[in-house]
């Protein structure tokens, strides 16, 4: 187990970039470009969706542990916002919903599906910074509670939210649009993050999930495996 005072010693973590997905055997496709390769929008979100759940747990253990009385830093809680709030609200999400929703909508295909999903990415986006803001006083009760309350509720919605997204949206998105649009659209999230994070934007904040990871004690996903 790490002291406290081992676990302050070690958050190092620097400003946080942008935010991508681990991705699932969904779609392992990608397209050369030039020298580059770059992902199809299926398994861009995906990866998206894996950096989402690593901190959803970071949430869930640091809560825990801090709930069973040990003293964890706030800054666990600070930088997993942080990323949510960079990689999966301003950039993720809003690229779903300029680059994939909106071909749903326009084709009348799965509209009250794409409709909540919009509803809950804005309703994530709120949850996330009333997380940040209660972070810093996270060793007192109130806005421990309060951000408690606030995580669990972003955990409960988003659990679902990226299991629909995997297995009714994304899939859907190939028959909306021509080979060559499929293409398009997997070049413009390429751009987009490049613009936005640099080349290595998804493996720098995969790092930075890591960082944070690492002081909570989910370094090792061993911790998960059942003891008997």
């Amino acid at each position: 187990m790490v002291k406290a005072s081992g676990r302050r010693s070690m958050l190092q973590l620097g400003a946080v970039g942008g935010l991508s997905l681990a991705a699932p055997a969904l779609a392992r496709e990608t397209k050369k470009v030039g020298a580059e390769e770059f992902c199809f929008a299926p398994e861009y979100f995906m990866r998206g969706h894996a950096i989402l759940a690593r901190v959803l747990l970071i949430y869930e253990r640091g809560m825990r542990r801090m709930g069973d009385g040990e003293d964890i830093d706030p800054v666990v809680f600070s930088q997993a916002a942080k990323i949510t709030r960079a990689f999966i609200h301003a950039h993720q999400e809003k690229m779903e919903e300029e680059l994939v929703f909106s071909r749903f909508h326009r084709a009348g295909r799965m509209v009250g599906l794409v409709k909540v999903l919009a509803e809950q990415h804005a309703a994530g986006a709120k949850l996330t910074e009333r997380i940040l803001a209660a972070a810093p006083q996270a060793r007192n009760r109130q806005p421990r509670e309060a951000m408690d309350r606030d995580i669990q509720t972003l955990i409960a919605m988003y659990r679902p939210h990226m299991a629909r997204e995997a297995t009714d949206l994304f899939p859907g998105l190939r028959s909306l649009v021509t080979g060559d649009e499929y293409q398009e659209i997997a070049a413009e999230l390429a751009d987009r993050e490049r613009r936005a994070f640099d080349a290595d934007g998804f493996e720098n904040v995969a790092k930075k999930v890591a960082e944070v990871e690492a002081v909570i004690g989910l370094q090792d996903i061993s911790v998960f495996t059942p003891k008997a």
